[in-house]
């Protein structure tokens, strides 16, 4: 997920995922080659490297916007959690709030939410922009008895 969002706006090469993500190269080119054939990643042409090398950059194709997957949730908590590590606690800006609504208005909401982001998605990178990163969850509360017994 760090990769997609690495190059979701600039193409980057694998070399430059790796030093960004503090990675081996090698082992990071696994992944890179795993999200290509998957069709979330598309390699750009290649270009000529500050040291004179070969170097292919990727940028990611959107694809993974709308894909699920098994433990999708805790894998993008995980993702935020790296992506917000070191910031200034003034640069990350969250909120949350709890409420009781019924099935209807649930639904309701989530989609509204899932609207404005798609609205957001679909207007494209502003030229002058800075690349922001937002998340939204909803999950119902339930008490840490509750969780801690479902174990």
């Amino acid at each position: 997920m760090r990769i997609l969002r690495l190059c979701l706006h600039e193409a980057r090469t694998n070399q430059e995922l790796a030093t960004e993500l503090n990675l081996n190269p090698g082992t990071l080119l696994h992944h890179v080659r795993s999200l290509v054939a998957t069709g979330f990643l598309v390699a750009e042409e290649p270009r000529v490297g500050p040291r004179g090398a070969r170097e292919i950059p990727y940028r990611a194709t959107g694809r993974s916007w709308r894909s699920g997957g098994d433990n999708l949730g805790p894998m993008l908590v995980q993702t935020f959690l790296q992506e917000i590590e070191g910031l200034a606690p003034e640069e990350v800006q969250i909120t949350r709030l709890g409420v009781k609504l019924n099935e209807a208005h649930r639904k309701e909401l989530s989609a509204r939410f899932l609207a404005l982001f798609e609205e957001y998605k679909d207007r494209g990178a502003d030229p002058d922009g800075e690349p922001i990163s937002l998340m939204f969850a909803e999950h119902p509360e339930r008490s840490r008895a509750r969780r801690t017994s479902r174990r």
